[in-house]
């Protein structure tokens, strides 16, 4: 894995994943953004697609959904853990469709899910 990548338009949801990551033990860089958009064009310019992206489902400006289909659209399938307020079952099945979507966590993020998170799919 060659980094971390947060996209979230809250900046303290990636305040609190960045410091729980680092807590981890992560030493790889971390990106965060606030804007998908922009996210979406930096991941879109690298050369290797070799990330995990905790992605927000809920953003003014592009939805997770949206970038999830622009990645699908652009042949790019990084590690995606969705973190998101939303605790429905349709939002949960839906990211399911996508092969690249690892995990679907609700907020907040815990160290304990973090752990998780990291033991699963940061190797």
């Amino acid at each position: 894995m060659n980094s971390v990548i947060l996209v979230d338009d809250q900046p303290i949801t990636n305040f609190i994943t960045r410091k729980l990551l680092q807590v981890e033990g992560i030493t790889i860089p971390i990106s965060d953004f606030t804007n998908p958009v922009l996210a979406l064009e930096e991941i879109l310019n690298k050369k290797e697609q070799n990330d995990i992206i905790f992605l927000d489902l809920n953003m003014p400006e592009m939805s997770g959904w949206d970038f999830l289909d622009k990645l699908v659209e652009n042949n790019i399938t990084p590690k995606i853990v969705i973190l998101t307020s939303s605790t429905s079952n349709l939002d949960k099945n839906k990211a399911s469709e996508y092969d690249f979507v690892k995990d679907y966590i609700i907020k907040p993020l815990s160290q304990n899910k973090i752990s998780e998170l990291c033991f699963k799919h940061c190797k």
